[in-house]
């Protein structure tokens, strides 16, 4: 446990800070698998912006976000060729 008061203040930050990544990592997730279940544009372009958001926030790594918009991508082209 932390003993100083800023020990003390940065363990809140932290678990503020937790909650708030876990809460954009499950939407941004969450997203993502409605859109594999359905594959639209729509659904894409929301998923994007999630994902474009929580690499802002440094929540995922710019690589790993740079990964999963190209296996969306390649989704969604799948869909459109089969049509």
């Amino acid at each position: 446990m932390p003993v100083t008061r800023s020990a003390k203040k940065k363990l809140r930050q932290d678990v503020r800070r937790q909650k708030y990544n876990d809460i954009v990592k499950r939407s941004t997730f969450s997203s993502i698998k409605k859109f594999r279940k359905t594959p639209s544009q729509k659904l894409l372009n929301k998923t994007y912006s999630l994902l474009d958001r929580a690499m802002k926030k440094n929540i995922f790594h710019k690589n790993k976000v740079a990964r999963l918009k190209s296996g969306l991508a390649k989704l969604i082209k799948q869909k459109t060729k089969n049509k």
